[in-house]
């Protein structure tokens, strides 16, 4: 990619505080909540299914990085390998062609790496875009992406009692520690298989993710039917929107039942124990995201939980020819 106004190259762990910025100048004024911290980032650098070196770059004017694409491959391709790009130009570098041709710059880059990882397979190319965001949602349907999904991203405010719900019988829910890792793995793999665009972890992809950062154990717990394990629930918390929103949210990063366990209400139970314990902890507010078309009604749980809608990101698609 040349242009001589910018200097183009990959971005490497030095550039993970460069990064940080423009990603918070990018939701400042596109109204998201994602901000990381220069630590969060760096740890997307350990990341197998990354490869900075040739699946990311950045574009930088003197010592500011005001464009970004980079590249995530999927665990599985069973039926399409799709391929994650997560990017951004900042505010004050917009209207000049940029998103063009980093999203010119992913297509081409992808099919090389997608062949390293998944021969054979079909390839998609996915990118998220907030839907209040007229010119990010233009500039997909200008470049052949067609929206796939849509996820709402829901907040609510832990001033108010958490709901009260009573653990089902025969149920008991444990806090999370470092033994039940393996249980906890089981019941992500099981409860997610029918949702989708996700894949199964492998041990060491689980504890991988048990490693970040922000997880907060202290919030996260199972659910046991005498030892088998049927719910899920994981915490996570961002120092970075913390500093910026002064307000310390929970963000639940994942919540799940077995299929055994449907239907019992160990989902909201789950949620009831999470948002207490987080409220005596001194958390605020909690947030997540969910599937607005998610087969298990999660919406719906979410609402009743007190969630409610802040705003929601379309997943745009794009199938790439392999040959």
């Amino acid at each position: 990619m040349s242009d001589a106004e910018f200097d183009w190259r990959s971005i490497a762990p030095q550039d993970a505080g460069d990064w940080a910025a423009l990603i918070a100048a990018a939701a400042e004024a596109d109204r998201d909540w994602e901000y990381y911290s220069e630590q969060d980032l760096l740890e997307e650098f350990s990341d197998p299914y990354r490869d900075f070196a040739r699946g990311s770059v950045a574009a930088y004017d003197g010592n500011v990085m005001v464009g970004y694409c980079a590249l995530i491959s999927t665990r599985t391709a069973d039926p399409v390998h799709d391929m994650r790009q997560q990017g951004g130009v900042h505010p004050a570098y917009r209207q000049r062609g940029l998103g063009g041709r980093l999203l010119d710059w992913a297509q081409r880059t992808a099919v090389p790496l997608h062949l390293e990882r998944h021969p054979g397979r079909p390839l998609t190319l996915s990118g998220s875009c907030l839907s209040h965001n007229a010119g990010a949602v233009a500039l997909y349907e200008a470049h052949g992406y067609h929206p796939a999904r849509w996820f709402h991203a829901m907040e609510r405010d832990l001033s108010a009692a958490p709901p009260e719900v009573c653990t089902p019988d025969g149920v008991r829910i444990a806090g999370f520690t470092p033994d039940r890792a393996p249980d906890a793995m089981l019941v992500y793999n099981e409860a997610f298989r029918d949702h989708w665009g996700s894949s199964e972890f492998t041990s060491e992809q689980w504890m991988r993710f048990l490693g970040y950062s922000a997880f907060r154990p202290a919030v996260s717990f199972l659910a046991y039917a005498d030892s088998e394990p049927l719910g899920l629930i994981i915490g996570h918390e961002y120092d970075a929107y913390t500093a910026v929103s002064g307000i310390r949210d929970l963000y639940i990063a994942l919540i799940g039942t077995r299929r055994p366990g449907r239907g019992r209400g160990i989902a909201s139970a789950l949620m009831a124990r999470t948002l207490g314990v987080a409220k005596a902890a001194g958390f605020t507010a909690s947030s997540l995201e969910v599937d607005a078309d998610s087969p298990t009604g999660a919406l719906d749980l979410y609402q009743r939980a007190g969630f409610t809608i802040r705003h929601t990101t379309i997943r745009q698609t794009k199938p790439l020819p392999t040959t």
